[in-house]
């Protein structure tokens, strides 16, 4: 799907001829209420002035409709929802996966990992994965995931805990500027 097409499917605004209802509460192309106006008076004065009438607002009673030239409205709608989406934050979460028993160095090796995400300013959810007979001590990976937390408090902030699941979610502390 192309960025036009994204686009025409936010713009879902009637004009002229698509307009369904009897009567609109009208609005000039100066801002201008002209009040509430039978459909086919709305469309003459459009006519008249080389405008189109477009529903702003099929929502209210009457519905509310503009003189406006329907090839710069889409323009500016285009123009502001592209703009909305240069703001946009993508959220990246990165999973990193620990056993109870894990072994010191590969622990290491984790917390590295860890760190190399929140450092690119990344979410990692941590999480304990228990297997058989390792749920019967859930409190030694509790444990683990403590010290993770508490390791970690200094760069990140612990937005998840584990209460729900054997898992922690770390998010990167805002940077001052």
């Amino acid at each position: 799907m192309h960025l036009e097409e994204k686009i025409s499917l936010k713009v879902k605004n009637r004009v002229n001829e698509q307009i369904r209802s009897r009567e609109l509460r009208v609005i000039s192309d100066s801002g201008e209420q002209l009040g509430i106006v039978p459909l086919e008076e709305a469309m003459e004065m459009a006519r008249d002035r080389g405008l189109d009438l477009v529903e702003i607002s099929d929502k209210s009673n009457p519905p509310v409709a503009k003189i406006i030239d329907f090839g710069k409205f889409r323009y500016e709608k285009e123009k502001s929802y592209k703009e909305n989406k240069k703001k946009q934050k993508v959220v990246v979460v990165k999973e990193v996966k620990i056993r109870p028993q894990i072994d010191q160095h590969d622990l290491l090796i984790k917390k590295k990992r860890v760190q190399d995400f929140i450092s690119e300013d990344k979410k990692v959810k941590v999480i304990l994965v228990l297997r058989g007979r390792q749920r019967l001590h859930a409190d030694r990976g509790k444990a683990l995931l403590d010290e993770l937390a508490e390791e970690f408090a200094e760069y990140s902030t612990v937005e998840k805990n584990y209460s729900a699941g054997f898992s922690l979610l770390l998010s990167p502390k805002v940077k001052k500027k």
